[in-house]
């Protein structure tokens, strides 16, 4: 069966590049993944470091075992154009409308409408099978909205009601709730040790729920290493320059009497010791708070020179280690 991950968070939390991230992790062992863009931003472009992404879905990565990423970027007007061809068989005439500026007018005063166009493109890769009768995906990762605008975007049925009762966009938008209301759909959100992501992502979690919409995981993004231990965490939020001192100057860094090399380092050294420890005690708090929501965690390292494509593999290849088969 074919499934559909669909990735939100907080903007600045890593969305995007966790998404693509997923991909790569999902088209392990030979696979076929698609990776889909729907805001128009050319995210996925960027991080692949391909030319921007056309109406039309095409290869841009490969795995080891043969695997294969593809990716498409939804565009509402050429979704729309393919819709009225596909249900209305408006051919040229879908063409005409716009260039008159006809399908952006549509797009653009029934948001409604644009959403189940962009969902309804995700929900039909999903469906879609292969003239041998498999699936053509085995999986499909949506790069979705931020976390505020997810619940809206996915629950079109809400969005179409005021659009048509009845109808091929009324049956379009029940065939895409079907798919996104199913065990076929996971929603995941992307998050950092940070207050702010992390009660956005308790509140979309939980509008989610209330909507009917299926929960996936959490993705930690952007995780710091642990640079001391439990022990040493206690001493420099203790502030025990005596103990400090005693072990500087044992490193060989001057005396640890008052004066000494070793005793004027440990006051600048205590204050970055309390920084670290006040950001792990604020960390361990946010964790504890994302365990409540009773969902499987996921983390993904900090890679502190930025993400570039071996990067990007990186993270899939930790992602891999820590998803569910």
């Amino acid at each position: 069966m074919s499934r559909l991950h669909v990735v939100s968070g907080k903007g600045g939390t890593g969305k995007t590049t966790v998404a693509a991230a997923l991909a790569l992790a999902l088209a392990a062992d030979g696979r076929r993944t698609l990776l889909v863009e729907v805001e128009g931003r050319q995210g996925i472009a960027q991080l692949f470091e391909t030319e921007p992404l056309p109406y039309e879905e095409r290869k841009i990565a490969t795995t080891p075992g043969g695997g294969e990423v593809h990716a498409l970027a939804i565009d509402p007007e050429f979704a729309l154009l393919d819709y009225l061809h596909m249900f209305y068989k408006l051919g040229s005439a879908g063409r005409a409308l716009k260039k008159l500026g006809a399908i952006d007018f549509a797009t653009t005063i029934a948001p409604g409408l644009r959403d189940v166009l962009l969902t309804g493109k995700a929900c039909e890769a999903v469906r879609r099978k292969g003239k041998d009768g498999r699936f053509v995906y085995d999986s499909v990762v949506m790069d979705a909205p931020p976390t505020g605008r997810i619940t809206r975007f996915l629950n079109v049925n809400d969005e179409v009601a005021g659009l048509a009762r009845t109808g091929p966009i009324h049956n379009q938008a029940q065939a895409v709730m079907r798919v996104l209301k199913s065990p076929q759909t996971a929603v995941h959100m992307v998050t950092l040790l940070e207050e702010m992501p992390v009660q956005e992502t308790a509140d979309g979690i939980a509008e989610l729920r209330a909507d009917g919409l299926p929960t996936g995981g959490v993705i930690i993004n952007m995780v710091r290493p642990a640079i001391l231990d439990h022990e040493a965490v206690e001493v420099a939020a203790n502030g025990q320059r005596a103990a400090v001192a005693k072990a500087l100057s044992q490193a060989g860094l001057g005396g640890a009497r008052r004066g000494g090399m070793a005793e004027r380092l440990v006051d600048p050294l205590l204050e970055q010791a309390r920084e670290h420890a006040e950001r792990v005690a604020l960390e361990r708090a946010q964790r504890a708070e994302l365990t409540g929501l009773g969902l499987p965690l996921h983390e993904l390292e900090l890679l502190t020179d930025g993400i570039d494509l071996a990067g990007l593999y990186r993270l899939a290849t930790d992602l891999r280690k820590q998803w569910p088969t």
